[in-house]
């Protein structure tokens, strides 16, 4: 088995998502709108609990994390974890990585029944190599790939452990 090419370490990975955290606190300064964290499953439901525990230090709005569930090859069925009313609500749907844009651009399906007061969107890593028309508002990390490659980002206990091309 191939070593491992680590893009980010466990303390890499946090830091990048404190910044996002008090980036998005610094975006919503002054806007007390409740703040709901989508997370596709799994691991981005991993980014945006960690994310939420780091916002809290630094925001007082109400800040409530989902998940959002499809099919990434065939996202027909798009699911949210519960129901919820997204009108006047702060959005923001995550992910560990965002390659073509595709799973991103689904995963905002549900929302098209609502009228949320902002959405954007949040990724660990960034590939560069979209396909669709959507660019992560929140990037920890950008990087240069090839088609071929795939990168995975490990969790465990909560915590992002690293991520690594394969």
């Amino acid at each position: 088995m191939p070593e491992k090419r680590y893009v980010l370490n466990a303390d890499n990975a946090e830091q990048k998502l404190h910044r996002m955290a008090l980036e998005i606190a610094e975006n919503l300064s002054g806007d007390d709108a409740p703040l709901i964290f989508i997370g596709v499953r799994n691991s981005g439901t991993g980014i945006a609990e960690i994310v939420a525990g780091f916002a809290k230090e630094h925001l007082s709005n109400e800040i409530k994390v989902i998940s959002v569930s499809l099919d990434k090859h065939n996202p027909a069925e798009v699911t949210l974890s519960e129901d919820i009313d997204l009108d006047d609500k702060n959005v923001i749907v995550m992910d560990d990585v965002s390659n073509s844009g595709k799973t991103l651009m689904y995963a905002l399906k549900p929302l098209l029944a609502f009228h949320p007061k902002r959405v954007q969107t949040l990724v660990l890593v960034e590939r560069m190599h979209k396909s669709f028309p959507i660019k992560p508002d929140y990037v920890g990390s950008s990087v240069a790939t090839t088609w071929q490659d795939f990168i995975q980002v490990e969790l465990q206990d909560g915590k992002v452990t690293g991520a690594y091309i394969e």
